[in-house]
C-alpha cells in the first residue's frame, strides 16, 4: 500500500502540491488527472524520491521514500524519454534494466516475447539506437523496461501520448492485466480522460496542487470528469464514491 501524508512541495513560497491524506491499495489501477501544472508529475517525482519534500512523506509497503531506499527493488517507473539511456540499443537498454533487478538475458528475452505484438516488429532486432528510434518507439522501450524484474508498483507519466491507436489498444489491456491478475499496483497520470477511465478503477483530480477530487471509476465518470474540466461540477455522488 502507498500513503501519503500531509505532503506539501513548494518552490519558494509556490505551493505547488498539497495533499492532506491519500491511499493507494495494492493491486489498485489508480489514475492521476488534472490541467497543466496540477502537481501530477511533482507527485510522481516525489513517490520516485527524485525531489524532496517540503513536509510530510509517502511511504511504500511501510517503507518512507525519502529516507530509505528499501522501496525500489519492488517498484518501477517510465516518467519520459530523458530516462533512457540513448546511446544503447534497446536490446542493451532492457539488458541492462535486467542486470539491475537481478535477472539474466534469458529471463529478460522471456518477459520481451510477451510483448511481440506491443512492440509491433518495431523495437528489436532494427540495429537502432534508443535516439533514434520516434518518441513512440522510445516510450514504448521505456514502458516495457518498466515491467522487468516483477515489480510490485508500476508509475506510468502519460504513457499513451505519441503512441499509436493500436499500441494504446495494446497497452489499455496490459495495464488492465497487471492491475487485476497480477496484483501489481499501477498508477497513470494522463491528460486524456478516455484511455484513464478505461484502464484505471480509480481517479483523483489534482488542481493547483489539491486534491479536489477520488473519484471510484463507473460508466458515468468520463461524463462528470469532462463537465468538471469543461467548467461544470461534479455530481455528489462523483466527488468521493
Amino acid at each position: 500500500m502507498i500513503k501519503t501524508q500531509n505532503l506539501t512541495k513548494k518552490y519558494g513560497r509556490q505551493l505547488v502540491l498539497n495533499i492532506g491524506n491519500l491511499e493507494i491499495p495494492k493491486g489498485q489501477s489508480f489514475g492521476l488527472v488534472g490541467n497543466n501544472g496540477a502537481g501530477k508529475t511533482t507527485y510522481f517525482s516525489l513517490l520516485l524520491d527524485l525531489i524532496q519534500p517540503t513536509t510530510g512523506h509517502i511511504t511504500s509497503n511501510d517503507i518512507q521514500i525519502d529516507k530509505s531506499e528499501a522501496w525500489k527493488p519492488f517498484t518501477s517507473s517510465f516518467i519520459d524519454e530523458t530516462f533512457l539511456i540513448g546511446y544503447l540499443t534497446p536490446e542493451e537498454y532492457f539488458y541492462f534494466i535486467g542486470e539491475l533487478r537481478g535477472r539474466n538475458k534469458a529471463d529478460v528475452d522471456t518477459l520481451l516475447s510477451d510483448f511481440n505484438d506491443f512492440f509491433h516488429g518495431e523495437i528489436l532486432g532494427q540495429r537502432k539506437y534508443l535516439r533514434d528510434l520516434s518518441k513512440g518507439n522510445q516510450k514504448k522501450a521505456g514502458i516495457v523496461a518498466a515491467f522487468i524484474g516483477n515489480p510490485e508498483v508500476v508509475i506510468l507519466d502519460e504513457p499513451f501520448a505519441n503512441l499509436d491507436p493500436s499500441t494504446q489498444i495494446r497497452l489499455k489491456g496490459i495495464i488492465k492485466d497487471l492491475a487485476a491478475k497480477q496484483e501489481v499496483t499501477v498508477l497513470v497520470s494522463s491528460h486524456d480522460l478516455i484511455h484513464v477511465t478505461e484502464v484505471c478503477e480509480r481517479i483523483v483530480v489534482l488542481n493547483k496542487g489539491e486534491m479536489v477530487r477520488d473519484i471510484k471509476t463507473s460508466e458515468e465518470t468520463l461524463k462528470e470528469l469532462e463537465t468538471f474540466f469543461g467548467g461544470g461540477i461534479l455530481s455528489p455522488e462523483a466527488k468521493t464514491s
